[in-house]
């Protein structure tokens, strides 16, 4: 199964989203980070710590924070299907991995979407508005008129809010680990019965979707689905 990935998306450059990406880090031990800039003529995977740590760096940023491993990719976004599943098969080892860029987010698909709004709600990019779309956690000034998905969780910029932000976070993360260990104990061979899987998902309080997907990354086969549930 792929680590935990949680993507830091943001409505514009210096909304926060390196501010929140090391503020996770700092919670999140044994953890590791990828920072994604878009180039337009090459593509590259940096993991020299002497680049990383040069001052200034967002990277720098990620490393004084706690982060087990960065890496920095750069990219046209057309070759992201080749450079990004490199950088996260590196990082396979770890607990968990922090994306940070909107391009990279669409492209993984992450567990958990956050996204930063800036001071101003209507400033948000032409590209950054269908990820702010998929958010399930958006980070806004207080009292900020945002539309955002039904399921998504909103917290502000405050000390109080960002606390809670991590809790929620952590509880996200702590229930896929219960998800997986529980389709590792009730399959058999790699299988599992789909009235087993859709028990599992009301036991767990969880879509149909997040067991099968857990399932897909375990190899676990769903079997006998006649509800198209999964």
């Amino acid at each position: 199964m792929r680590p935990f990935i949680i993507g830091i998306g943001g409505a514009h450059s210096g909304a926060g989203k390196t501010t929140y990406a090391s503020l996770l880090l700092q919670h999140f031990k044994g953890w590791g980070a990828i920072k994604y800039t878009k180039t337009g003529l090459y593509a590259s995977v940096v993991d020299d710590l002497t680049t990383l740590s040069e001052d200034n760096k967002d990277t720098r940023r990620f490393l004084d924070s706690g982060a087990e491993r960065v890496l920095w990719v750069q990219s046209p976004p057309l070759e992201l299907g080749e450079v990004l599943p490199l950088a996260v098969e590196e990082l396979s080892a770890l607990k968990g991995i922090i994306v940070e860029g909107n391009s990279a987010i669409e492209f993984l698909v992450p567990d958990i979407i956050i996204f930063i709004l800036g001071s101003d709600p209507s400033e948000i990019k032409a590209g950054a508005k269908s990820l702010l779309s998929k958010a399930d956690v958006v980070v806004a000034e207080k009292g900020a008129s945002v539309q955002v998905k039904e399921r998504a969780r909103r917290f502000s910029r405050s000390a109080g809010e960002n606390a809670e932000l991590l809790r929620y976070v952590r509880e996200m993360v702590e229930k896929k680990e219960k998800i997986a260990s529980s389709l590792r104990e009730k399959s058999d061979d790699g299988r599992i019965p789909c009235p087993v899987a859709r028990k599992l998902a009301e036991e767990l309080s969880v879509p149909y979707s997040e067991i099968g997907r857990v399932a897909n990354e375990l190899q676990i086969k769903i079997t006998g689905c006649e509800l198209g549930c999964f």
